[in-house]
């Protein structure tokens, strides 16, 4: 595998200064949403949440694909889903803000339509844990698909904290949505391959052995042009010439002939006369 090394920034300070702003503004989007969520969750008790829950098979249920993952069961649950969305957010974020923003759309609607198309009738799926799934597949199929080292560094701190969402898009245990879990995850999936190049590349490190290849196959290529012949099309034939094109005739002095009046030094036989008679 290839792995890009980003180039050394022209200004280091200023690079640094635009690093800590990106990440600080991915961390601040982060707890907003989480805020959000304790907030959403604070309200619960004084409504009747289950009309905005999935509810797999019912038209009414899909309701739930825009307001089920503001919802959640319990304070364990909120816990668990806000310290995913606190790191796995800000990580995709920082590293991909364009990717992640554009993809979000995907994860949510995916958590939603996963649990609405799989999920058991009359049950009630909600829960931020499919948006979680889907930035982790997200930042870890990015770091596959680009392969720089801030792609391959963001995909190994996603799988080293959050590699167990690999298995919980399966069923493991009674009462957890693993069908929003799928839904998320392939929402991530797709939202990373469809995305892969929204947010630009680092500028590459280029070594002296990589100008010099270059410089070679350039010399090589202005020397085929050069000295190569000409492809067959390009060779003029000599019977497809132009209409207008008119060839020169050369005149050439025409022999003596006996009896036109010039002196002829030759005898009848042919042989050359004796000066001397």
């Amino acid at each position: 595998m290839h792995l890009d090394s980003p180039d050394a920034p022209t200004d280091p300070e200023a690079q640094r200064r635009h690093d800590r702003q990106r990440l600080s503004g991915a961390l601040k989007a982060s707890i907003v949403f989480v805020l959000l969520l304790v907030i959403a969750f604070g309200l619960q008790a004084a409504f009747d949440w289950r009309p905005l829950a999935v509810r797999p098979g019912e038209w009414a249920g899909l309701v739930g694909l825009m307001t089920a993952p503001l919802l959640h069961g319990s304070p364990e649950h909120l816990v668990a889903n806000a310290s995913a969305l606190l790191l796995l957010g800000s990580l995709a974020l920082a590293v991909y803000p364009k990717a992640t923003l554009r993809g979000l759309p995907l994860m949510w609607l995916g958590s939603g339509l996963g649990a609405w198309l799989m999920g058991d009738p009359g049950s009630h799926h909600l829960g931020a844990s499919g948006v979680t799934h889907g930035l982790m597949f997200l930042v870890f199929v990015l770091g596959l698909l680009r392969r720089d080292r801030p792609s391959i560094a963001a995909g190994m701190i996603a799988f080293l904290f959050y590699g167990g969402m690999l298995l919980t898009i399966l069923p493991q245990e009674p009462g957890v949505s693993w069908q929003s879990h799928m839904g998320g995850a392939i929402g991530g999936v797709l939202a990373a391959f469809w995305f892969r190049r929204a947010d630009p590349m680092p500028p590459r490190k280029r070594y002296s052995w990589e100008i010099e290849e270059e410089e070679a196959e350039r010399a090589a290529l202005e020397a085929r042009e050069t000295f190569e012949p000409p492809a067959p099309a390009r060779v003029p034939v000599l019977w497809d010439r132009p209409q207008d094109a008119r060839g020169v005739v050369l005149e050439f002095p025409q022999r003596p002939r006996p009896g036109d009046g010039a002196s002829d030094d030759r005898s009848p036989d042919g042989r050359p006369r004796d000066p001397r008679g």
